[in-house]
């Protein structure tokens, strides 16, 4: 039986776990809490095969610690998006050392942030040219890792995924609650910036199905990876698709420029840093996931069967159950 330690319960680390549990290996979630997401399902909270405990993420002794006889390490952590460049290096650094420690497979759950603005069609072996702040600070996670990587201390890979959707995509998702909640009531959508650019998807299902894969498959390490994603979509396709397939009206949709993004965010530091990456939202944002998904043995799930899975879980949800909570 594989143990793997995951750091984080939101969206991706619950997704995950609920995985690996189902497939007959041992989990041990790690988070400051220590208890189990109050947004898990029924059949996550159930399973004898997922344990919970309480860790600092910052701490490499206690880290290293709980994450003893591990075999897979997934670093699924999300710092406070408005303090990135304070919280993520002594986290990344504890990460690193817990890996090194424990000779533990290191997955890092990542993004697309590196790659900076004007890419818009984002492979694994673009650049990483960012120059906005959050983006300097992945930059700077993956290139430590590599480094340790190359130098044989640690054995590492990276998962990058684009904007969630699907069950567990919440309210702080573009495709989450703030999107479905109003389209399923007939009211006016305000996505961030454009509704009319091509844009890539993940499935959360996907992004734990596609860390699971690198932390088994030894091929993949020492390398960052796209979680396999399903063809782009504009905002206005992917809320088109989601009424149609809900018999909801045709989606009204009024997005939110961003000059009134930027006045918003001078009294929120959440939104300051939404405007430091708007470029997401008013040009093309597209990931190619056609390398990962012959090194991983993927395939993305299809935008019929995502949909339909996704208004499954929004359906149960609504009539009292929960799905997973911030990774």
């Amino acid at each position: 039986m594989t143990r793997h330690v995951i750091l984080g319960k939101g969206p991706i680390g619950s997704t995950l776990a609920r995985q690996l549990a189902d497939a007959g290996d041992e989990v041990l979630v790690l988070s400051r809490s220590g208890g189990t997401s109050a947004h898990q399902t029924a059949g996550t909270l159930a399973d004898p095969l997922v344990r919970h405990a309480a860790v600092d993420s910052a701490d490499a002794a206690a880290l290293t610690r709980a994450a003893q006889g591990a075999d897979v390490l997934y670093n699924c952590v999300n710092p406070a998006y408005h303090r990135w460049p304070t919280l993520w290096p002594p986290i990344a650094d504890a990460v690193l050392a817990t890996a090194e420690a424990t000779g533990a497979v290191l997955v890092t759950t990542g993004n697309l942030y590196g790659y900076g603005a004007g890419t818009q069609l984002m492979r694994e072996d673009s650049p990483l040219a960012s120059t906005e702040t959050k983006g300097l600070v992945r930059i700077a996670m993956w290139r430590e890792a590599e480094r340790l990587h190359r130098a044989g201390r640690v054995r590492a890979t990276e998962v990058r995924g684009s904007d969630y959707v699907g069950p567990g995509a919440l309210g702080q998702a573009h495709a989450g609650t703030r999107m479905l909640e109003p389209l399923l009531a007939g009211r006016p959508l305000h996505p961030i910036g454009a509704s009319d650019m091509p844009h890539t998807w993940t499935y959360l299902a996907d992004f734990a199905r596609a860390l699971a894969a690198a932390g088994a498959t030894e091929a993949a390490w020492g390398r960052a990876w796209h979680v396999p994603s399903p063809q782009a979509l504009t905002f206005r396709q992917l809320a088109t698709l989601f009424a149609d397939a809900a018999g909801a009206p045709e989606p009204r949709i009024r997005p939110l420029p961003m000059t009134a993004v930027r006045l918003l965010g001078i009294g929120s530091p959440m939104l300051r840093e939404v405007f430091a990456m708007g470029y997401q939202f008013v040009e093309p944002f597209v990931m190619d996931s056609t390398v990962s998904q012959s090194v991983l043995g993927l395939a993305p799930t299809p935008w019929d069967t995502i949909v339909a899975e996704t208004l499954a879980s929004w359906g149960s949800r609504s009539s009292g159950a929960t799905t997973p909570a911030r990774r």
